[in-house]
């Protein structure tokens, strides 16, 4: 049977407010649960936050962890696929499956080198050309959620 919820995106101690309510529409267009992870660089009342996701917040699942830890011991048989430009695979060969969180770091650092180290086989890249070093994060939870949606038929 498939998850009411195709898919988690996480965002481990965003930084922008902008990016992080793209994303929450982002979220509320496509039926994904949002995860807010850690400190975040602004409040959630704060007013760009709001003007981005426009008046779809009623239509957002988010939830707050103090740490990732929490999260991923909340959903202990669930598969965490982890973002950054250091993956060996690339979003298109991620393999999603419904139910997968989608990890994506701090716009100014990513996720930490341990983390990704310890789950180098969960992690992906969005492929990059030319002298660009990384996509803005909304872009890019954009870029890996429709792959995700398309790999398990939820586009056709």
């Amino acid at each position: 049977m498939p998850h009411e919820k195709p898919f988690h995106i996480v965002l481990v101690e965003p930084e922008i407010p902008p990016n992080t309510g793209n994303i929450a529409r982002l979220c509320g267009a496509t039926g994904t649960v949002l995860h807010l992870v850690g400190k975040l660089g602004f409040s959630t009342d704060d007013r760009q936050l709001k003007r981005a996701g426009l008046d779809y917040w009623s239509e957002v699942e988010i939830r707050y962890w103090d740490d990732l830890a929490a999260l991923q011991q909340s959903y202990p048989d669930s598969r965490f696929i982890y973002t950054s430009k250091k993956g060996d695979k690339t979003h298109i060969q991620a393999g999603f499956r419904e139910g997968d969180f989608i990890v994506f770091g701090k716009e100014t650092q990513g996720l930490p080198e341990e983390l990704l180290r310890a789950n180098r086989e969960n992690t992906i890249r969005i492929p990059i050309f030319g002298k660009v070093r990384s996509l803005n994060l909304s872009t890019a939870a954009g870029i890996v959620l429709y792959e995700a949606l398309r790999q398990i038929g939820r586009l056709d």
